[in-house]
């Protein structure tokens, strides 16, 4: 496929931020409508590399076009409407017109994460296969950054097409009618970022993306008129990069700023270079992106004014974290303001509530006591207490709900503590090809349980933790965020995502176990690591810890950079883990 360039002789640069079309928002049937609408303006992806250098600028009509094609070259490898396609996807034109093409052809493109935070080559392949296994692919697409893996990825599966884009987009392109896309049409199948053993694809629907795009942009975001321009890093295969800043500026005609998620970690920034050289107006980022780019030195180069809307999603907002990087980053222009707090999952296609805009991070500081004992968030600043500091994450969206219900299904008042249960038109039509899991949470009036704890506070929802991480010793719920948070903000060496906290059986009961990387090389050092981190557990939590040192970069994360606990519960149980030896050990 040829570059923007070669296409049109001129020199590469990016898509404007004004697309030169009245503005709509989301008011479509199909993301290929959204994509027909906005082939009439001038906005478009941009793709760069992690150095910041442009790749590939792709207006929106350049990518009409092509989808169009690819949705010919698609169909002609044998596939049939409603067939699934894997895209391994990297953030790339490619992927862009592979998924559009999906769209076009009525085809259910499924994409799958690239191999950033497995544990190797064997499991990355294992958990791809599974995917692809539960998604029913009858195609698989692999970039060429992992093209050497293509055979033993798509080794015995019964597929019409398996390999690199390069190798699809030089086919001839068939004289084909393309289908008619209904509203009730799967679009996209979206896979949870921490599947492993058992992945199960989000089904969602062309009317129920729609409906999410449309309320993030016209309610969440206050996409304006003009001016508007996102940047991301964030990964295509995650609900956050994949809604957020793929499908919901297309329809409503932004143009992207597109950054590798590959390399973010070693350049963080880049991306702040990128909205200040673009003067970008929207980016989002879990809170450890913000952690990594606070860790940089400013450069008086910068110019963050632009910078309206500053999101947070994707895990446990840590407030303590946004506040230092608006600190460090105040002096190039940046607004505490622009911080917008955010609730969302896959399941409810992205976004289910925002923080109001211009008002920066709203908290609620509780007793953590009787928040463990008692099940309620009493607001507290008695320094005495042991005290735990949350987020508010807004509103539900219009045409959406949130109640927190406790353990019969009763709807719980403000600051009771209790699950959370959200309905709207953007929520999933089921987990694909898993009737069992998906009646396990969605019941017959459409609420469904999503698995989070929380509780409300004046119309905002309140997120506290995932039922399933929570530790229940001696009549106390011990959250345990609480004490990764605890040790990497109050012991020096450690870093964000460097405890991984959970509770085991033992034969005297549950005890709580804590997974502590590592980086020092003296066995004194380590010791002293270890006794530290087990004492301010004791002092801060009252609660006994069994802290084990492992090497650096060992824990587990998800695809979108989330701690999994499960999996390094499994791993240690497993004995994957090679503890390091301490006196103590």
């Amino acid at each position: 496929m040829q570059s923007k360039a070669a296409e049109t002789a001129q020199p590469l640069i990016p898509t404007p931020s004004a697309s030169g079309q009245k503005r709509r928002f989301g008011d479509f049937p199909t993301f290929s409508a959204a994509l027909d609408y906005a082939a009439q303006g001038a906005a478009g992806f941009n793709i760069y590399n992690g150095r910041g250098q442009l790749l590939e600028a792709l207006p929106y009509s350049y990518l009409r076009t092509q989808a169009l094609e690819t949705a010919r070259r698609l169909l002609g490898t044998g596939l049939e409407p409603g067939d699934r396609v894997a895209i391994v996807a990297e953030s790339d034109g490619d992927f862009a017109r592979i998924f559009f093409g999906c769209q076009y052809a009525g085809l259910v493109p499924a994409p799958l994460p690239l191999p950033i935070a497995f544990g190797g080559r064997e499991s990355y392949i294992g958990t791809l296969r599974g995917m692809i296994a539960a998604a029913g692919a009858r195609a698989v697409i692999v970039p060429d950054l992992i093209g050497s893996w293509t055979d033993e990825i798509v080794a015995g599966l019964d597929l019409t097409f398996g390999g690199a884009p390069s190798a699809l987009m030089a086919m001839a392109v068939p004289d084909l009618k393309l289908p008619t896309t209904a509203t009730e049409d799967l679009s996209y199948l979206q896979f949870s970022s921490g599947s492993t053993r058992f992945p199960m694809g989000v089904a969602v629907t062309q009317q129920a993306g729609m409906a999410n795009a449309r309320a993030i942009a016209r309610n969440g975001l206050q996409v304006r008129e003009t001016g508007d321009r996102c940047v991301s890093w964030l990964p295509l295969y995650h609900d956050m990069g994949l809604v957020g800043f793929f499908l919901t500026p297309l329809t409503c005609q932004l143009t992207v700023d597109l950054l590798p998620t590959r390399e973010f970690a070693r350049r963080p920034h880049v991306w702040l270079d990128l909205i200040s050289r673009n003067r970008g107006t929207i980016a989002y980022s879990p809170s450890f992106g913000y952690e990594l780019c606070a860790r940089r030195p400013v450069s008086n180069d910068l110019d963050l004014s632009c910078w309206r809307i500053a999101g947070i999603g994707g895990d446990m907002i840590r407030h303590h974290i946004l506040e230092n990087f608006s600190e460090r980053f105040a002096s190039v222009g940046f607004s505490a303001n622009a911080f917008v707090a955010s609730y969302g999952m896959a399941e409810a296609t992205l976004a289910i509530s925002f923080a109001p805009l211009d008002q920066g991070i709203k908290t609620d500081t509780i007793d953590l006591r009787r928040l463990e004992s008692e099940g309620m968030a009493h607001p507290s600043n008695d320094p005495s207490h042991a005290l735990r500091t949350f987020v508010l994450c807004g509103e539900a969206l219009p045409e959406h709900r949130i109640e927190i219900r406790d353990p019969e299904g009763n709807i719980l008042s403000d600051r009771h503590i209790g699950m959370v249960y959200v309905r709207g038109p953007s929520l999933m039509c089921g987990y694909f090809g898993r009737e069992q899991e998906t009646n396990d949470v969605l019941d017959a009036k459409g609420w469904l349980n999503t698995g989070d704890l929380g509780y409300m506070l004046d119309s905002q929802v309140v997120i506290t933790g995932r039922a399933k991480d929570l530790i229940i010793i001696n009549g106390r719920n011990i959250w345990p965020q609480d004490l990764e948070w605890s040790a990497e903000k109050e012991i020096g060496s450690l870093r964000s995502r460097d405890v991984a906290v959970f509770s085991v059986d033992a034969e005297t009961g549950e005890s709580v176990v804590a997974l502590v990387q590592c980086r020092a090389t003296n066995e004194a050092e380590r010791e002293r690591l270890r006794e530290e981190t087990a004492s301010l557990f004791r002092r801060q939590h009252g609660v006994e810890v069994n802290v084990i040192l492992v090497p650096p970069h060992t824990l587990p994360q998800t695809s979108s950079g989330k701690l999994t606990r499960a999996r390094a519960k499994a791993m240690l149980l497993a004995g994957q883990f090679e503890p390091i030896a301490s006196n103590a050990a």
